[in-house]
């Protein structure tokens, strides 16, 4: 399989062939606002020097972490700092996990078990970063005859690797560090705990007895994006999961907090790339 150099290159790949595609970053590229695609994505830092906003979870990166993302998590990787941050990035179509996976191994898991206390984080100590490292090199540099069965084999047994590690039992990561503002996760769990009824600046401003201009510019500095593109994302990422399960087009829109169908509409289609009912008739021919 050939490796990548562009997390969009990868993302498009991805969704090409309906499988999984690797991206190796060595150099900073644009960072993405707040976003969200429809592959899953495994993120494997190497040098860290990073944080993570995922939903409403904000995570430090530290070398050798790695983080699983469904295609409903909203997510931006913060800049902290101008170190070049080298990372693997493997965008997974949701089709093929769950076509590997077998009554007795759901290597789907990883991305689709969803608690109040999960951790999109684990730490993999120096044994796992060496065999994480050597399934990427083996399915990367696979070539001639059995590539395609080389490259299925070693991503199978890397998914057992991360499965494991995320379903294992571990200690809850703590939620702040010297770094992260505690005013901050107090404003993503209250914009997450109301996140369908109408929220304005103003109003956590109130909330929270601050001005409007301070509490925008603590968001911004711990967040790295705007309480708006923030809460649009987290909106969108609820209105995909709800057409996903079969809600029509006018529930999503209602459940989702949007306020205006016209701003759902436009917001929808240009974060996604097609309109929320072409999205959910996709949706309906997947699961048939």
């Amino acid at each position: 399989m050939k490796e990548l150099f562009s997390c969009k290159q990868a993302i498009e790949s991805c969704s090409s062939s309906r499988t999984f595609a690797i991206a190796h970053l060595y150099k900073e590229e644009k960072a993405m606002d707040m976003h969200i695609h429809d592959c899953y994505e495994i993120y494997y830092s190497i040098s860290g020097g990073r944080q993570f906003l995922i939903d409403q979870k904000f995570y430090t990166i530290e070398p050798g972490d790695i983080f699983v993302i469904n295609q409903y998590e909203s997510h931006k990787l913060t800049q902290v700092d101008s170190m070049v941050h080298e990372r693997i990035v493997l965008s997974i179509h949701p089709e093929y996990t769950k076509k590997l996976s077998t009554p007795q191994t759901n290597l789907d898991a990883c991305f689709s078990g969803r608690t109040n206390d999960f951790s999109h984080k684990i730490s993999f100590s120096k044994e796992y970063q060496n065999r994480f490292l050597y399934f990427i090199n083996k399915i990367t540099n696979a070539d001639g005859y059995g590539q395609d069965i080389i490259e299925q084999s070693a991503f199978m047994e890397m998914m057992l690797m991360v499965n494991s590690a995320v379903l294992a039992p571990h200690e809850p990561l703590p939620l702040t560090d010297s770094v992260y503002n505690r005013q901050v996760d107090d404003i993503l769990a209250y914009i997450n705990q109301n996140i369908a009824s109408p929220i304005s600046i103003q109003q956590l401003a109130e909330q929270f007895f601050l001005s409007e201009s301070y509490i925008c510019r603590i968001f911004k500095s711990s967040t790295g994006t705007t309480i708006n593109k923030y809460i649009n994302a987290r909106r969108i990422s609820i209105a995909k999961a709800l057409l996903n399960d079969g809600e029509s087009v006018m529930e999503a829109y209602e459940k989702s907090g949007f306020t205006d169908y016209s701003n759902f509409f436009k917001a929808f289609t240009k974060a996604v790339g097609i309109s929320p009912k072409k999205y959910a008739q996709c949706s309906v021919s997947v699961s048939v």
